[in-house]
């Protein structure tokens, strides 16, 4: 009984899929019949009878087929689980000059809705997706829509069939049943294929992405750097560097009092003496900061170690063999489960946490988990979204699994050969 309840259910979710893949992967084909059989109907001895039915495909095709395209992606990704890029182009900024007109990537223009609007045309008309996308609606439409289309016309027939009195009606019926039922649960997979095939990004639209991808990354990049130098130029200048003036003045004060005043003399070396003191760690705070020299010395694990012991944090870092990576992927990687465990005490209220390194096909990979409050969200500008941003210059990736109350999960991932 459990194994037909469980056939029935898989009948049924497939039925509901196939006539979703069947109405979605059909409907553009199905405008472009009718506007033939419009055409056909009004007979060869009209002179415009062709006119009609090539605006209807033509305007058919320009408005339905990247509504389609984008249906199928997010019905292939909901029941396949498989994430299809789409490749479209993205339009530039619109940016007003110094002499009042709109600069769209294209033309100047003389309002900023001309400008948007020629720049979306642009895009439209000259994407190489425009292309990839009618021959995958032209595709699908002859592979995956009668298939999915199979089991709602088996099960119209089939009704049809048991409607009528007549014994080889009957029979036609129950075999129409019979083929609805055994082909619902598979029909709607066909779909997947065929979209992996001609729907992904072809190696022009790849590299073109690609392409603005890195020069986002090369324009972070160096917004990323010239705050890291004023940063590290205020500190110098608001902590050491003034330290180290007033360590030179106690000194050349204590100098001119030695002979005179020796017991404030030696006051002002004592008071110099704290000040280096200060200025020193001062300096080595502003050196971890940039490199913690733990991490240079005894390598990521043993870095992020002695980051937990400073932590108001139970953590145990485990990892499988030791590894030494890329200096710079090193630096990525620590001061992003910095940022994740700072995170999970400052904002989740977490108490215990734990990290985890290994090595896999992929490259290196972090897991953190905190016991946490939960519910963390990527926004735009904030840490999360800057830790995407640098593991992106290694075509890394971070994957936040982080439910209402917990417990928050979080795995980075990173291309790179072990030293």
């Amino acid at each position: 009984m459990r194994r037909v309840g469980a056939w029935a259910a898989a009948a049924v979710v497939g039925f509901v899929r196939a006539c979703a893949v069947a109405a979605v992967t059909l409907l553009v084909p199905a405008v472009w019949a009718g506007a033939v059989a419009l055409g056909w109907s009004w007979g060869p001895a009209n002179p415009w009878s062709w006119l009609l039915p090539v605006l209807l495909v033509g305007a058919g095709s320009l408005v339905l087929t990247r509504p389609v395209c984008r249906a199928v992606r997010a019905l292939v990704a909901r029941w396949g689980g498989r994430a299809l890029p789409a490749g479209y182009r993205q339009a530039p900024p619109v940016v007003r000059m110094s002499t009042g007109f709109w600069w769209n990537g294209f033309s100047y223009e003389r309002t900023r809705r001309d400008a948007l609007m020629d720049q979306h045309w642009r895009i439209r008309w000259r994407d190489p997706a425009n292309l990839r996308d009618l021959r995958f609606v032209a595709v699908a439409g002859f592979t995956a829509g009668p298939v999915a289309a199979l089991p709602p016309l088996a099960l119209a027939a089939a009704a049809l069939g048991l409607a009528r009195p007549e014994a080889p009606a009957r029979l036609l019926g129950a075999l129409g049943l019979l083929l609805a039922v055994g082909s619902a649960p598979y029909a709607w997979r066909v779909v997947i294929p065929v979209a992996e095939r001609f729907l992904r990004p072809s190696r022009a639209m790849a590299l073109a992405e690609r392409v603005a991808e890195l020069t986002a990354q090369r324009a972070d990049a160096t917004v990323a750097q010239a705050a890291e130098i004023r940063r590290i130029e205020r500190d110098l200048h608001d902590g050491a560097q003034a330290r180290l003036v007033a360590l030179g003045l106690s000194l050349t004060t204590a100098q001119l009092l030695v002979e005179r005043d020796p017991e404030r003399a030696k006051a002002l070396m004592r008071d110099a003496q704290d000040g280096a003191k200060a200025s020193l760690a001062e300096l080595r705070g502003l050196i971890q900061g940039i490199s913690p020299p733990v991490l240079t010395e005894r390598g990521l694990v043993d870095a992020v170690r002695a980051l937990a012991l400073d932590l108001r944090l139970n953590v145990s870092v485990e990892t499988e063999t030791p590894v030494r990576a890329d200096a710079p992927i090193e630096s990525a990687v620590y001061f992003g489960v910095a940022e994740l465990l700072t995170n999970a005490v400052k904002h989740g209220g977490a108490t215990r946490a734990g990290v985890t390194f290994r090595q896999d096909d992929h490259g290196l990979v972090v897991e953190v988990e905190d016991d946490g409050s939960g519910g963390v969200r990527e926004r735009p500008g904030g840490g999360l979204a800057g830790l995407r941003r640098r593991l992106d210059a290694f075509d890394g990736s971070l994957e936040i699994t982080s439910p209402p109350g917990g417990p928050t999960h979080v795995r980075m991932t990173v291309p790179c050969e072990y030293s």
